[in-house]
């Protein structure tokens, strides 16, 4: 036993000498590798992001705005002020970011690459290329999302990263090791969004305000979190409230640009989990940790068998439709009070612009095959959808959709190749199963084609009604 301790000490002791000797070296290569992504990526870069966090600390430390919040609290609930300027720094730690150009570039590009191409072919189009890339120097730009998924935050990352890092408003799920620590080296910030304290939500306004005076690029989710029935959720407005609140500042009208952003995938990796949470929110039975792992190890045990065999498929479409700059100028011309008139009269004006936003975002969703499929089977009902019967009606809504001037992916694809590349998912998955010329919608996968079919049912006209009105989903409840 002695024998083992002095072992073990004098392993510690040399790692230790170890670690000291080649500190300088690392260092020395990891600055060389950041001055080089540095150059490289020199005109995408928000200068702000590379300030230590130490000091963008200091400088919410010292906000007078954020000292009035602290002397309020105190007035308010009998809290000593040492208590709590140590809640404001326990805040400011919790929701600044270590960006790290290395994390982000090197490895971050690298690894949603690899990643999204194991499980998407990506699509990523742009109803406006050439005016987002005339956006002047010194705008301050937000991409307004909806949220399908986790694998949202890979996905725009990798579309935009050609072009900018991107600064994400991420919720309390991430927060555990090691994907808070990964969120932050990518520059993404965390938000309490159940948390209703003044001095929580003071420190998290006078941040993200901070961040938008300097011109650091973010990315919000307008709906607040994921959709759980495959529909567009209502948007959000707190965090696009506290972006607008830099325009009491006039200097910033016209600067101030949004960009929509709209995404959908042929298959969302977390949709039965999704299910399963509306399910628990309009009444039953929340699954318990037992039973999750019951579906996750099973999961990833047949996905890794089908690498290790190389039966390996991917899971179809990601896509990603970039919508035209917004400007805020002529918001905030038609809006003269509006920073005197009272709070509640604000956000009314906040919501309707946000209203207007989510309503482009959904006009822009992209058209994958599965949530087409999905939708054709959807309207038409019945318990047997005859092959020839399902091509026509795909045929009619594609037709419906580009006639709106739906964003359809591969929209010059013939309708057998679309029914065909969705059926391999949706039979893989055991979502539908062929029968003879004619496909049945399986009882356990009938909620998922109400799920995807969803997705695209505000874009189908007149199909639309049809869509909703055999939708095996109950109303989303939306406090969750």
């Amino acid at each position: 036993m002695p024998f083992l301790i002095g072992v073990l000490l004098a392993a510690l002791v040399a790692l230790l000498v170890a670690a000291r000797a080649f500190r300088r070296p690392v260092t020395r290569y990891a600055n060389r590798v950041a001055v080089r992504t540095r150059r490289k990526y020199r005109g995408r870069l928000d200068r702000f992001k590379l300030l230590g966090r130490a000091h963008v600390r200091e400088l919410l430390l010292a906000d007078p705005v954020i000292a009035a919040a602290v002397h309020e609290h105190v007035a308010t609930t009998g809290t000593d002020e040492a208590t709590a300027w140590r809640m404001v720094d326990t805040y400011v730690r919790e929701i600044v970011p270590f960006f790290n150009i290395i994390a982000y570039y090197e490895v971050g590009f690298r690894l949603s690459r690899m990643l999204l191409g194991l499980f998407y072919k990506v699509t990523v189009e742009y109803e406006d290329r050439a005016a987002v890339r005339r956006l002047p120097g010194n705008s301050v730009v937000v991409y307004l999302m909806n949220h399908r998924s986790n694998a949202d935050y890979v996905l725009v990352g990798f579309a935009l990263s050609g072009q900018v890092a991107i600064s994400y408003a991420v919720g309390e799920w991430a927060r555990a090791f090691p994907l808070e620590q990964i969120f932050k080296a990518f520059g993404g910030y965390f938000v309490r969004r159940r948390h209703r304290e003044r001095l929580y939500h003071t420190v998290l306004e006078r941040y993200v305000q901070l961040i938008t005076r300097e011109g650091v690029t973010q990315g919000i989710f307008l709906e607040g979190g994921l959709t759980r029935d495959g529909k567009l959720r209502p948007p959000k407005i707190g965090l696009l409230d506290y972006v607008l609140g830099i325009g009491q500042d006039p200097a910033y009208h016209s600067r101030i640009f949004v960009i929509p952003v709209a995404i959908n995938y042929d298959r969302v990796l977390e949709d039965r989990s999704l299910l399963r949470e509306l399910d628990a929110s309009t009444g039953g039975v929340p699954p318990g940790r037992l039973a999750q792992l019951r579906e996750i190890v099973p999961f990833l045990a047949w996905n890794v068998a089908r690498l290790v065999t190389r039966r390996w498929k991917r899971y179809g479409r990601a896509a990603v439709m970039i919508g035209a700059p917004v400007p805020l100028a002529p918001w905030y011309a038609n809006q003269p009070d509006l920073f005197t008139i009272p709070r509640p009269d604000r956000l009314a004006l906040v919501a309707e612009l946000t209203n207007r936003i989510m309503d482009r975002i959904g006009a822009l969703i992209p058209v994958t095959p599965v949530p087409l499929v999905c939708a054709a089977m959807q309207s038409l009902g019945g318990e047997l959808l005859p092959r020839r019967k399902l091509l026509g009606r795909i045929e009619e809504l594609r037709d419906e959709l580009v006639e709106l001037n739906a964003r359809v992916v591969r929209a010059d694809r013939d309708a057998a190749e679309t029914l065909d590349l969705a059926l391999k998912m949706l039979t893989m998955r055991h979502v539908v199963l062929a029968q003879g010329d004619a496909y049945v919608v399986l009882p356990r996968g009938r909620q998922l084609v109400s799920y995807y079919a969803n997705s695209i049912a505000h874009l189908l006209g007149p199909y639309e009604t049809a869509v909703r009105s055999r939708d095996a989903l109950p109303m989303e409840t939306l406090g969750l």
